[in-house]
């Protein structure tokens, strides 16, 4: 079970993607999990076949517990005894019968698969009003497109309709987020700085580039500046790392956790990853997708346990200055505040210019003030050559 936030402690596997005997590579989603966070996509890390499954669908388990065995590629020790894998097979059901719909408990989130909320909002379908037949009652593609079929079909014979459930449990979220807020500010003593920084060319260059650009491929300003933290950080690396029992750890690839801010309420921070190496079309496709999954319930394992350093930003509330808190087990947090436009010294004339306030808050354990004042002038003189992003 991954542990995918500072205080996650343990999580519900809700259904195996693979079985015993499937090959599997790196990279590959292999089961589904439930967390505080919404349903989660695990990955897997080696590449070989899945020898036996540990943990069955439904049952809670703590982080760190193992969920199955994968034997890897290569020849195995010649005195290794051969593992007994259980035999899954598929229960043969005959074409006109629907399977099994299970609803949940009163009082239980229903569960959906992330492919499942991807195919309903494309068919128009309200996953909630969905009976499930996958492991535990969850929501599959199948059953979405079966409710969508039925729809077109005409209309079913009148029942009292399932009352609507909310699709993450927010309150839940809350404590969460409240609980690795206060461990945070309880552990970590934390350094504040803050560092205005002219906007003009920017967007200047901004508006040229995006002129040459079709329409689905135009650059958000916002992905400027992940690019512009991810490149500043081979400056001062000490900032790019994670807390590990009593020393920081830094990390040789810049994963930039981005703060989203969910609909139903909530935040998730899950990391673009090697953003320092992405030409920014591609981190402006990346960063779309990484939204896109985050509201829609598609984040995978990797993007919430391998962030490296976060970036919010509160500029669309109108906020001039954002002091972050610093989510362990990283060391920093930077934060950008709204465009505002201000008096500014230029060649001796005071002209007007768009301004955006950089924050930093982090971690006096492994940086000071110092070198924290060099990550922000980075930032910003890298920001001043934006076609070379």
């Amino acid at each position: 079970m991954p542990i995918l936030g500072a205080d996650m402690v343990a999580g519900t596997l809700i259904a195996w993607r693979k079985q015993p005997g499937d090959r599997v590579a790196r990279g590959d989603i292999i089961a589904e999990v439930e967390t505080e966070k919404g349903l989660i996509d695990v990955e897997v890390f080696a590449s070989g076949v899945l020898e036996r499954i540990v943990v069955q669908p439904g049952a809670t388990v703590p982080t760190g517990t193992v969920l199955a065995l994968i034997r890897e590629d290569g020849p195995a020790p010649a005195a290794m005894p051969a593992v007994a894998a259980p035999v899954v097979t598929a229960p043969v059901v005959p074409a006109a019968v629907e399977p099994a719909r299970v609803e949940p408990a009163p009082g239980e989130r229903k569960r959906v698969s992330p492919l499942a909320r991807k195919v309903a909002a494309r068919l128009g379908v309200d996953p909630d009003t969905v009976g499930g037949t996958g492991p535990g009652g969850t929501v599959t593609r199948e059953d979405v497109e079966r409710a969508a079929a039925e729809r077109q079909a005409g209309p079913a014979p009148a029942v009292a309709p399932a009352p609507a459930r909310p699709r993450m449990d927010v309150a839940r979220m809350r404590q969460t987020i409240a609980a690795a807020m206060a461990r945070s500010k309880r552990e970590i003593p934390h350094y504040y700085l803050a560092h205005p920084i002219d906007l003009h060319r920017v967007l200047a260059w901004l508006a040229e580039e995006n002129a040459r650009r079709p329409v689905t491929d135009r650059l958000l300003y916002g992905v400027v500046l992940l690019k512009a933290v991810a490149l500043a950080l081979r400056e001062v690396p000490e900032l790019n790392a994670v807390w590990r029992g009593e020393r920081a750890e830094p990390s040789a690839a810049v994963h930039v956790g981005v703060a989203i801010s969910l609909r139903g309420g909530g935040l998730v921070a899950p990391a673009l990853h090697d953003a320092e190496r992405q030409p920014l079309g591609d981190l402006m496709r990346a960063f779309r997708d990484l939204v896109q999954r985050a509201r829609s319930g598609g984040l995978r394992s990797s993007e919430l346990s391998d962030p490296t350093i976060t970036v919010t930003s509160l500029g669309e509330q109108g906020v001039e200055r954002v002091f972050g808190i610093i989510y362990p087990p990283q060391v920093a947090i930077v934060g950008f505040g709204r465009i505002a436009e201000r008096p500014w010294v230029v060649d001796g004339a005071v002209v007007p210019r768009p301004v955006v306030t950089a924050s930093l808050s982090a971690d006096h354990r492994v940086s000071d003030g110092h070198r924290g004042g060099l990550f922000l002038a980075a930032v910003e003189r890298l920001l001043q050559s934006p076609e070379r992003l």
